[in-house]
């Protein structure tokens, strides 16, 4: 049997979901939800607790507890790799109406912000063996987050790792001001002769760090996906390994697998 915290929580997230809260109002306060309620302020706050783990309200110390705003869910498929690779020998402006983060969401380009950091690191044993290079090889990191225009909480955390040397056969690769890049790192690869044969992601979830939790608007209890993408070119060669972090309560990975037929 449900404990009474939460059949409080249910009713209260039933009337969130059917739009009698509304995103931004301002729920009573919690002695008054109790009185409501017939319990007591402990179990009050219990009840919204788990409302605030699933990220259905805010609270602000000091100020009470907010119906939140839906946050933009974020559709990310295997056939998004495709979809980049056809428009990567496509001319400029055509690779400049749609990005990845568009593509997965949505959203337009005038409804984002972009941004970019590019340094040049050293391959540690985890890299090494991923590009099955010598440890200490040279390697350029690119960091990227993109925002929603109205808000400050990251779609998702990327870190991209190319091998320096390869890369630097194309000196504007190595200049984040050139960033964004239309038709991102498969148009980029194009432009030094290298096509992708296919991707290999691995999934999988945890916890986040306290930085992390903070850049992506996370609330305490919830995970993230963490997605570990490899691209293999034409040759057999691993050409950029990508950790991206994604928000769990916001994020649905979604894969398509054609079958050979009889």
């Amino acid at each position: 049997m449900a404990k009474k915290y939460e059949r409080i929580a249910d009713e209260l997230r039933q009337h969130i979901r059917a739009g009698q809260l509304k995103p931004g109002e301002r729920l009573p306060a919690e002695t008054t939800l109790a009185k409501q309620y017939k319990t007591s302020v402990p179990t009050m706050r219990d009840a919204l607790g788990e409302l605030l783990a699933e990220g259905l309200i805010d609270k602000r110390h000091g100020v009470g507890n907010f119906v939140r705003k839906p946050p933009q869910r974020v559709e990310r498929t295997n056939e998004r790799h495709q979809w980049e690779k056809d428009r990567a020998r496509a001319a400029r402006n055509e690779r400049e109406k749609t990005g990845a983060t568009e593509h997965d969401t949505g959203l337009t380009a005038s409804d984002l912000v972009f941004k970019a950091r590019y340094r040049e690191t050293k391959a540690d044993e985890d890299l090494a063996a991923a590009f099955a290079v010598p440890v200490g090889t040279r390697l350029l990191e690119r960091v990227y987050r993109t925002y929603p225009r109205d808000g400050d909480a990251a779609f998702s955390l990327v870190c991209s790792h190319l091998v320096h040397d390869v890369v630097a056969a194309n000196p504007d690769l190595l200049d984040e001001s050139n960033e964004p890049w239309p038709g991102a790192t498969q148009s980029q690869l194009h432009t030094i002769g290298i096509e992708l044969d296919h991707i290999v992601e691995r999934v999988t979830a945890r916890p986040p760090t306290s930085e992390e939790a903070e850049e992506l608007g996370l609330q305490k209890g919830v995970s993230v996906i963490v997605l570990r993408k490899i691209s293999i070119d034409t040759e057999g060669r691993v050409v950029d390994v990508s950790d991206v972090i994604m928000p769990g309560d916001r994020t649905e990975l979604v894969f398509t697998t054609r079958l050979e037929r009889w």
